[in-house]
């Protein structure tokens, strides 16, 4: 597109009305009545303003370098308005707003909002989230103070379409433990063996060393299982818990997140202590070549589906973000470089804010889930967006209510007061309802917890799961954008995995909708990458035997 001089809607440049200022470049807003459209332009513009013969605000704009408009696809242009900081806030306002609360009683309404208001981000907030996440990521990677952790994963290239052979891939987050065995021909998998082994609680909450002897139990049972007990198996380790890399085989387990907790091994290297259990068992020829947490994976898997991918993000259990950084803007970097143009950077987000830096939008009922949660004051980010938490967040502002007499009587069932009783599940089951103009799921969740309802405890349910949803993909989207702003490509795909991205019904449409709002301009997509923990770990295997045998080359 043009320089405004040359645009072929010129109305649109006639029609630009101004509540005007001299704005930095970075806090441009613009508007076309709710929608978006976007006004990026040179520090050098110069900006003028008369009126005209209906007293109105006219914004001329003459260059010295270049001016663009670039209205969302199939809006025309009515209106752009160049907006003061206070008026970018209001505009911003209405563009994330849910849909409003519709009941018989007004006074129920008024008493729900209230109860919602500071869950519901205003868009003074949304740029403080915007300009603060950047702040960490460039703490982070500078290695100065920051809840960012902005760890080197040491994965210096994507799949190029040599790899080959077979690999073992090992899972490691949640409940349920995964060995895959994975044959690759030319960078893609075409065949693979999957195994679920379960990990119970005391092991889960046990001794760590325990907990390892256990996995390499079940690489051992995979491997026979497989008629595979001679063969050499090079091994990546999905790993998804933070940890400090030194190297693309060496993870320091920096602390246990969601349903873990094994105190003895904090501060180990959890590579090392898989190499000693196998090595104990002595009956399987399994190599360790690389660990990497999900987030990771997710991206390598994605660059497998579209060459465009570089960012990787998981929005299930937990949540995390990975993205492609130049190798010289990386200053934690142990050992030799060879040259590397780009890395994969582990941004860990879930623990954005543990330093406070996000204390502004927390709610008392974000702090009441942290005061319940196994690890209390830490990964304050992922209990505001992940699905670990979104159904418990529901659940205490639903009890809330109750005990302020405006939902369901004022009367609670014991399920519903029971802490984890309400699962995001749950809240997805209920966000369909209100794509489908329905109140079936709302209706049977609700006689399955015990309650006593009409119509209006329905319409607020709903209001509530529409509200902590909308929270969680506004967040998301907002660290999003950043990502595509230091990115700075001219087209970008996001590979994206998890349990709450797949089954929430309005997740993906909301995360579309604000990063164009947040990120404008940049072109990008979001694109189901599944199962990056396990092909992505057989991948990053397969890029590890190809950089070793490289280095022993030169």
């Amino acid at each position: 597109m043009g320089p405004v001089g040359q645009h072929s809607d010129k109305r649109a440049v006639r029609s630009v009305t101004a509540c005007w200022h001299d704005p930095a470049p970075s806090k441009c807003f613009a508007t076309s009545n709710d929608n978006c459209s976007i006004l990026a332009f040179s520090k050098k513009t110069i900006y003028s303003r008369e009126r005209n013969g209906n007293n109105q605000n006219k914004l001329h704009i003459r260059q010295e370098k270049e001016f663009h408009i670039r209205a969302t696809e199939g809006i025309n242009i009515m209106a752009c308005t160049m907006l003061r900081p206070e008026h970018a806030h209001s505009w911003l306002d209405n563009a994330i707003r849910v849909a409003p609360l519709r009941l018989s009683d007004s006074w129920r309404k008024q008493q729900v909002e209230a109860a919602l208001c500071k869950v519901q981000l205003t868009g003074a907030k949304v740029l403080r989230i915007k300009e603060v996440f950047h702040s960490e990521m460039e703490r982070g990677i500078h290695q100065q103070p920051s809840s960012l952790q902005m760890e080197n994963t040491y994965i210096p290239e994507l799949p190029d379409g040599t790899e080959e052979g077979l690999f073992l891939a090992l899972d490691l987050g949640g409940t349920n433990f995964r060995v895959i065995l994975l044959e690759l021909a030319n960078g893609v998998v075409i065949r693979q063996h999957v195994k679920h082994y379960h990990i119970g609680e005391e092991l889960r909450l046990g001794c760590g060393e325990r907990l390892f002897d256990f996995l390499a139990e079940c690489v051992s049972d995979f491997v026979r299982s497989q008629n595979l007990n001679g063969t050499r198996l090079p091994l990546g380790f999905t790993f998804s818990f933070p940890m400090i890399q030194k190297g693309l085989d060496v993870g320091i387990l920096l602390t246990w997140t969601k349903s873990f907790n094994c105190p003895s091994v904090v501060g180990r290297d959890a590579v090392q202590m898989l190499r000693e259990a196998i090595n104990r068992r002595g009956d399987s020829h399994v190599e360790v070549l690389a660990v990497l947490n999900d987030t990771a994976g997710t991206l390598i898997q994605g660059a497998v589906l579209d060459k465009r991918t570089a960012i990787g993000l998981i929005l299930g259990t937990g949540s995390n973000a990975c993205y492609m950084e130049r190798a010289d803007r990386v200053q934690h970097w142990e050992g030799q470089r060879h040259g590397e143009k780009q890395v994969i950077i582990d941004i860990e987000w879930g623990a954005f804010g543990d330093n406070g830096v996000l204390d502004f939008i927390k709610t008392d009922y974000d702090r009441k889930v942290d005061d319940n949660s196994l690890i209390t004051n830490s990964f304050t980010f992922e209990k505001y967006i992940s699905g670990k938490y979104l159904g418990e967040i529901v659940r205490v502002v639903l009890v809330k209510l109750v005990e302020d007499c405006v939902l369901f009587g004022g009367t609670a069932s014991d399920t519903l007061l029971t802490s984890g009783a309400f699962t995001t599940s749950l809240v997805s089951l209920i966000e369909q309802d209100t794509v489908d103009n329905s109140c079936d799921n709302t209706s049977e969740i609700l006689n399955k917890l015990g309650l006593s309802y009409d119509a209006d405890d329905i319409a607020v349910v709903k209001f509530v799961c529409e509200t902590v949803s909308n929270r969680a993909a506004l967040l998301v989207s907002i660290c999003t954008a950043v990502l595509l702003e230091r990115l700075d490509r001219p087209d970008t795909t996001i590979a994206v995995d998890g349990s709450l991205y797949t089954y929430h019904p309005r997740l993906k449409s909301w995360m579309n909708k604000y990063i164009r709002l947040l990120a404008p301009g940049k072109k990008f997509r979001l694109l189901l990458a599944e199962d990056g923990s396990g092909k992505g770990a057989g991948l990053v295997a397969a890029i590890a035997v190809r950089l070793k045998q490289r280095f022993s080359e030169t």
